[in-house]
């Protein structure tokens, strides 16, 4: 697959990826409330979904990119080069 391609799906399994977390959350939160009469045998799988959400995000991550250029930018900034390390001994944990 060429690198834009790539990239173009990354992003569109990035979007769907959110996309199916947000509503995962929105059915989970309007569940609760009893004036809908949402059916209760869903909240499973609205749960289920903002999981799979997430995964379609990793991938699509994986896939444009971005995830290894944020591996790498804090592998190198906590245990990479002497220059790129906080000299005040402030670091975020």
């Amino acid at each position: 697959m060429k690198r834009k391609h790539a990239n173009l799906t990354g992003n569109a399994l990035m979007v769907l990826g959110l996309v199916v977390m947000v509503a995962g959350v929105g059915y989970s939160v309007l569940n609760q409330l009893p004036q809908l009469q949402l059916p209760q045998f869903m909240v499973h799988g609205a749960i289920f979904s903002i999981f799979i959400g997430a995964l379609l995000w990793l991938v699509g991550a994986s896939m444009s990119g971005r995830e290894k250029v944020c591996d790498r930018y804090y592998w190198v900034r906590h245990y990479g080069d002497e220059r790129c390390r906080r000299s005040n001994g402030s670091s975020h944990h």
